[in-house]
């Protein structure tokens, strides 16, 4: 199955426009156009279905999905470091700041090899699309070449992706193998990496886009950040840094510059819409109308935040706040790459951030917070039309005007680890079976923008 564009699409499957429902479509015909958008999605009562069907199956256009298969939106991910992707499920027993200084940056510097740098991004790209990872949201190095190859790999997939070249000049933070020379020289290689995205001769859908980013602020000076600031809107850019992550990153902010994490990005300029906000475990109330306001977004990354946190994203508040939030893995604070993980963590720790962990509390003792949970169906939005709605594209849902990035879920695959009894699930218990218990072989297509990635060379 390699393209769909152009034609009329029958199926059954699931989407989660609005968070905490799930609309299970059964028998619906999607009409997709030649450039990759849907048309039209025609459920069976509509009074066209009929003969739209008996049309396409006469002229050739229809595909039929098989029977017994669930279609879904692709995933959004809106954290990946990409260069960490050979130390995933490596160093995780050690806190945040000597997780960067002894594993991470040391990795990171290695991408100044650029043969070392196509094969590990290859790599990566290629298993992140199988997962079913339509869109990602990508870190890349200080490295101009390195991140120029992520963008061209991803083109050359037909991944959907946000990159941005990671800035970070602060000498006191940062080591002397693996920073940034200057203000002007990190600036000057996050305007070119813009520049080679949005005039690359493959990239005319504009499915790769590219992000400001800062890495977080410890690692940057004011002036880098003020600048960054000031480059996101000239080039109406999206931004992607890290926010109010650990107890230590909170409280460096907080030491350095007398506000939070949310309002100091504010004040340079990097909290407007299009922003994306990792981790944001130890925001405010006030933060979050901040961040509402702007219009910004926050990358929940619950997998990760167990390792490095040292608390809980107040997930349920956030959303009742009404701010945009999508999923992260993390990769690699977060030891798995698929976003099925990340949504299953997302649920764990909503239920364990309201019944406390405390066994010697009786239990109406053991939580200050109620009400903190979240089930599968907000999960599947966050990990679909929330991360899309989290950057302004219009993915992640199956209707008009949306790109068809889609998923194909075989419950009979060899070696899946999701499996149905008809006789014991319907309606959105297949989905919640899918959420809970799918794995990569349960996945046999993908389709981004209507067409099926490329394997890239690696």
């Amino acid at each position: 199955m390699i393209s769909v564009r152009g034609k009329l699409v029958r199926a059954s499957g699931f989407h989660a426009p609005v968070c905490g429902e799930v609309e299970c479509l059964n028998d619906v015909l999607i009409a997709v156009g030649a450039d990759g958008v849907i048309a039209e999605v025609i459920r069976p009562d509509d009074e066209t279905h009929a003969a739209r069907l008996a049309a396409a199956r006469a002229d050739g256009t229809l595909l039929e999905l098989p029977a017994g298969t669930f279609l879904l939106p692709g995933f959004v991910d809106l954290h990946i470091h990409a260069p960490q992707y050979p130390q995933l499920g490596n160093a995780l027993d050690v806190p945040l700041e000597v997780w960067l200084q002894k594993y991470t940056f040391p990795i990171e510097a290695r991408y100044a090899d650029t043969a070392f740098a196509r094969h590990a991004y290859s790599l990566l790209v290629g298993d992140l699309v199988a997962c079913g990872t339509t869109t990602a949201v990508y870190y890349g190095t200080i490295h101009d070449e390195a991140n120029r190859q992520l963008a061209d790999i991803c083109i050359e997939a037909g991944q959907r992706a946000l990159i941005g070249k990671v800035a970070m000049d602060d000498p006191e933070s940062c080591p002397d193998y693996y920073r940034d020379e200057s203000v002007e020289a990190a600036v000057a290689g996050t305007a070119c990496l813009i520049e080679h995205i949005r005039s690359h001769p493959d990239n005319g859908e504009n499915r790769v886009l590219p992000v400001v980013t800062p890495r977080f602020i410890p690692s940057c000076t004011d002036d880098l950040l003020t600048e960054l600031g000031a480059l996101a809107q000239a080039h109406d850019c999206h931004v992607q840094t890290h926010c109010s992550e650990s107890d230590w990153e909170h409280g460096y902010v907080l030491a350095r510059h007398g506000v939070s994490d949310t309002e100091s990005l504010d004040r340079f300029g990097l909290l407007r819409k299009g922003s994306v906000l990792g981790h944001a475990n130890f925001i405010s109330a006030a933060d979050m109308e901040r961040i509402k306001v702007r219009e910004a977004a926050v990358a929940h990354c619950p997998l990760s935040n167990a390792y490095f946190a040292g608390a809980v994203f107040p997930l349920k508040a956030a959303l009742e706040k009404g701010l945009h939030v999508g999923l992260g893995t993390d990769i690699s604070g977060g030891p798995a790459g698929t976003m099925f993980e990340s949504a299953r963590a997302a649920i764990m720790a909503s239920r364990m951030l309201e019944s406390g962990t405390d066994p010697d509390l009786a239990p109406e003792e053991r939580s200050t917070r109620s009400d903190t949970r979240i089930d599968f169906r907000t999960a599947f939005h966050l990990a679909t039309a929330g991360g899309g709605a989290a950057l302004g594209l219009p993915v992640g849902r199956f209707e008009p005007g949306c790109h068809f990035d889609a998923v194909l879920i075989d419950p009979a695959a060899p070696l899946g680890g999701l499996r149905l009894w008809p006789e014991l699930h319907a309606g959105d218990e297949i989905l919640q079976k899918i959420v809970y218990t799918a794995s990569r072989p349960n996945i046999t297509n993908v389709w981004i923008g209507g067409t099926a990635p490329s394997a890239p060379a690696t």
